[in-house]
């Protein structure tokens, strides 16, 4: 397979980078911002389970780290696995967040365009609470 075309997706914080982190990798805050995990985010061992828009999907986040990894592996009710890369990196005494988006096979472009538009309402969405 080819490489996907991808979009980064991201915003500017005028938080705390470790902040920023804490918050965001914690399962449990990510229904606040993360639109598409629906009301929340029930714990199953390893994983955790989210029913939403999309369905029921089961999300594996990486271990907590000191280099603002917050990637995420989405199980599809299809079963397709989605890795959804999601980084916090200082800049200044702000932050950035970053999410890169991948366009997979048959995605048509309006959708990857739609994606891309709720990506960034949830990033917007993050970065109000945080600076609240």
């Amino acid at each position: 397979m080819s490489a996907m075309k991808a979009r980064i997706i991201h915003i500017s914080t005028e938080r705390n980078w470790r902040d920023v982190y804490s918050f965001a990798a914690n399962p449990e805050n990510m229904p606040l911002w993360a639109s598409g995990l629906g009301t929340g985010l029930e714990p199953d061992g390893e994983d955790w389970v989210a029913h939403g828009p999309l369905g029921s999907v089961r999300v594996r986040f990486a271990p907590p780290n000191e280099l603002g990894v917050m990637d995420h592996l989405v199980t599809m009710e299809s079963g397709l696995v989605v890795h959804n890369a999601l980084r916090v990196i200082p800049n200044g005494d702000g932050a950035e967040v970053m999410f890169t988006l991948l366009k997979l096979p048959g995605v048509t472009e309006e959708k990857f365009e739609a994606d891309a538009h709720w990506v960034q309402k949830d990033l917007n969405t993050l970065k109000q609470l945080l600076e609240a």
